[in-house]
């Protein structure tokens, strides 16, 4: 048994114990800090369907690098066990039936419980919007976002309508629907505080809603390669409680009539 206390104690299975040991901290949230939220991998969420989408992530994350612990770790006993100085001869194994079965039927389960549970959280979101209580138009095109809300009369597309560039506004815990077209180009309307992303293609109408749940100032960009200038294509949203957006969309009216 030599070879195994030389094997024990070389320096490449002490660097993949230490590997191992990372990957049980990334993939089984073994620290605490953060293993009950998703933000070491997403930015902070502002969005009220942003926490199923984390949620959705995560128990992917956990099957997937579970499975992978298990098959590297089989992996790794499998060229220990089976290395050649112990079997000089190699064995034909025809196979097992069951064990076939067993590796075909339970990636079955887990693949289809996944896909019915994002179904669910895929159908809530680009589903029937609720009712919303802010309609918005973006127009996407190289380089800029332009971004019009509807006057007083509460119409799209009329003559007192407020049009900005690269400026979104939003009030904190109201639905806003927003209507998505491109000039140009097909470009990607992302906010990944939002957890949504959607294209926006010439001579199509996209539709998302989102629902704010706290305030702050975050970018919309694109995450569409939709020209030279591409990298500059962004703009920011800002969400304010509905007094101080009322008041912002009141004071923007009067200076874009001057």
């Amino acid at each position: 048994m030599c070879w195994a206390r030389r094997l024990v104690g070389s320096s490449a299975v002490r660097n993949f114990k230490a590997l191992l040991l990372t990957a049980y901290c990334l993939v089984l949230g073994a620290d605490p800090a953060w293993a009950g939220s998703a933000r070491v991998w997403f930015p902070d969420n502002l969005s009220s369907v942003g926490s199923q989408v984390d949620q959705m992530f995560l128990v992917i994350l956990w099957i997937t690098g579970i499975i992978f612990l298990l098959v590297e770790g089989a992996l790794l006993w499998f060229l220990i066990r089976y290395r050649q100085p112990a079997n000089p001869r190699a064995a034909y194994v025809h196979g097992c039936r069951s064990a076939e079965v067993i590796w075909t039927v339970i990636p079955a389960i887990i693949v289809t419980s996944l896909a019915f549970a994002s179904q669910r959280v895929w159908a809530h979101i680009r589903g029937t919007p609720p009712a919303h209580q802010l309609e918005v138009e973006i127009t996407a095109e190289q380089f800029a976002w332009n971004v019009r809300y509807a006057g007083p009369d509460g119409r799209l597309h009329t003559e007192d309508d407020l049009e900005l560039i690269n400026q979104l506004h939003l009030p904190v815990d109201q639905v806003a629907l927003v209507h998505l077209k491109s000039k140009d180009v097909i470009h990607s309307f992302f906010v990944p505080q939002f957890r949504m992303k959607l294209d926006a293609v010439p001579g199509l109408t996209g539709r998302l809603w989102v629902q704010p749940i706290k305030p702050g100032q975050v970018e919309m960009v694109c995450a569409e390669l939709c020209g030279l200038g591409h990298y500059r294509m962004r703009g920011y949203v800002t969400i304010e409680s509905a007094e101080a957006f009322q008041s912002w969309l009141e004071q923007t009216r009067v200076e874009q009539s001057l």
